[in-house]
């Protein structure tokens, strides 16, 4: 999945850059650039985003930090959107991060708060592109792509905060037996 992100976003970046200079006035290259351009923001905002909370989180979050603890509501919420139903569909920048084979449940509970993070905020930055609206005009369309960018990050969101709990309870009780030998070894 990495290296699909990073070659969409060179070969977007480039197009853009090439149907800008190809553009006239009104003609199909401006609105060529202009969605090269737009695709090329979303993908690098992405992997800037991504890159940054990775910097400075090295996916060690606190899954009992507040921001982090389900609300009563959202269990029926997750139902609701069929999340369980879908869940296994979704592409995974980086699977190895939340492999329990290469991680401990601790960890991998961590790097799902720190993606759940770095999704929610590219669902807000998703909405940047509408600034260009005053530009180049076409509001709607840089709504609606806007809309659906933050959708599908706010489903990757429901993802992680959907499959947490679960993944919290494997690890306190994976503590609570490694407690129980070391009690049982001394």
């Amino acid at each position: 999945m990495a290296k699909t992100m990073w070659t969409a976003a060179v070969v977007n970046l480039l197009a853009a850059a090439l149907f800008a200079a190809l553009a006239n006035a009104d003609g199909v290259f401006v609105s060529l650039a202009i969605t090269c351009g737009t695709v090329a923001y979303h993908l690098w905002m992405r992997l800037a985003v991504g890159g940054v909370f990775t910097l400075l989180m090295r996916n060690r979050a606190d899954p009992n930090a507040r921001w982090f603890r389900p609300r009563p509501w959202e269990a029926g919420f997750y139902r609701r959107l069929g999340v369980r139903q879908w869940k296994n569909r979704v592409p995974t920048y980086r699977p190895e991060l939340f492999d329990p084979r290469k991680r401990s449940w601790d960890e991998i509970a961590q790097a799902m708060c720190q993606a759940e993070l770095v999704h929610e905020t590219i669902a807000l930055l998703s909405f940047l592109p509408i600034a260009a609206s005053r530009r180049f005009g076409a509001l709607p369309v840089f709504l609606a792509t806007s809309l659906l960018s933050a959708a599908a990050d706010l489903a990757f969101a429901a993802v992680q905060r959907c499959n947490r709990p679960v993944v919290v309870r494997l690890a306190e009780r994976m503590r609570r037996r490694g407690k129980a030998s070391a009690e049982q070894s001394a």
